[in-house]
């Protein structure tokens, strides 16, 4: 509750102050216990009027209380302003020891099967769209009661990613196409009540999902795929990691307070010089044939797309009213809580690479 909810302070001269001498009153003398059933309740200045006709209506009520010619004051009863909290340490807001494990967990799987064996990371690639569109769909069915159908996502979701890897983009937007069409097909097979809204919504998730997860894979396929992808995935960790530390430390003014009220410009600052500092790193020692000043705009590119995308996914769980997707990754969330600034940041990365190095 604001503070101009709780009303302003009483004017000088109301509720009997002393400014203008003793009051007289207008009626019978009463006793206290009487009084007390009798007095007029506070005034909240947003009534509308001005002093005038409060003091009007104060003394139509009775007037001031007397006793033997002497004004007294009325007690306010006011509703109290509560006193502010200390301040105190700033807070994270997650469970750090949990969410660091896990952290490192998900690093060591994604590390091992990217640099021992291209299709077994193509498979975590696939877990996570299915998981990732089993959150989403269940999310939407629980707040909205829209039916987006899973079985079609979650197989054309598979489809796409592995033809992204094995036949490039052209094998990414057939596998969308038909995606699409078997969620207009499958949902027909229930009421037609709310179709409109249950295919948009799986079309939407399609999209959201796994085609734009298989910008990974189409990176995985490159020659120096697993350097690439290591690249994308270093330099969205890095970002996330500066604006959460900068923001934490330093953060005042909020970057998007109606969507995403933790985040702020400095967070946003933070996470540019980040990005665009293991950019560089990134693009020098990793990347055949890359610059440093490419790495430069590669991070400025992934710190905006990131950023972009975790206010996106909050838009989503701000309209669902929900603070997780899911509760699968102690101190994370969901997978999908992990994905949001992942998802968009794939097909910038991708772009930017085969402009600045090639697509082998």
């Amino acid at each position: 509750m604001n503070d101009a909810s709780w009303g302003a302070p009483p004017r000088a001269g109301h509720w009997g102050s002393t400014d203008r001498g003793p009051a007289v009153s207008a009626g019978p003398v009463h006793g206290a216990a009487e009084a007390a059933q009798t007095r007029p309740m506070p005034i909240v200045p947003d009534a509308g009027g001005d002093q005038d006709d409060r003091d009007q209506g104060a003394a139509s009520s009775g007037g001031p209380l007397s006793h033997g010619g002497r004004a007294e004051k009325e007690p306010d009863i006011r509703p109290q302003k509560p006193a502010a909290p200390k301040a105190g340490k700033k807070s994270a807001g997650r469970d750090l020891r949990a969410a660091i494990g896990v952290g490192l967990a998900l690093g060591v799987v994604i590390l091992a099967s990217l640099f021992i064996y291209k299709p077994v990371f193509l498979g975590v690639i696939v877990i996570a769209v299915v998981v990732g569109l089993w959150e989403l769909t269940s999310r939407l069915a629980e707040r909205k009661s829209i039916k987006a159908p899973l079985v079609p996502l979650a197989i054309g979701g598979a489809a796409m990613t592995v033809a992204g890897y094995v036949n490039g983009a052209e094998g990414a937007w057939v596998a969308m196409a038909f995606t699409a069409l078997a969620v207009l097909v499958w949902r027909m097979t229930e009421p037609p009540d709310d179709y409109l809204k249950d295919v948009t919504a799986g079309i939407f998730a399609a999209f959201y999902v796994p085609f734009l997860a298989t910008f990974v894979a189409l990176m995985l396929a490159a020659g120096d795929g697993a350097w690439r992808v290591l690249t994308f995935l270093i330099l969205t960790v890095v970002s996330d990691t500066g604006a959460y530390a900068v923001g934490w430390r330093f953060g005042k003014r909020k970057l998007a307070p109606r969507i995403s009220p933790g985040k702020t410009r400095e967070g946003l600052v933070g996470a540019v010089l980040f990005a665009m500092v293991a950019g560089a790193l990134c693009m020098q020692f990793l990347i055949d044939g890359g610059a440093w000043w490419q790495g430069l705009l590669l991070g400025l590119a992934v710190a905006v797309s990131a950023t972009l995308g975790d206010l996106g996914e909050s838009m989503i769980k701000r309209d669902l009213g929900i603070k997780d997707m899911g509760e699968l990754l102690p101190g994370h969330g969901g997978i999908m809580d992990r994905l949001d600034s992942l998802l968009p940041t794939a097909p910038v990365v991708w772009l930017l690479l085969v402009a600045f190095v090639g697509s082998s």
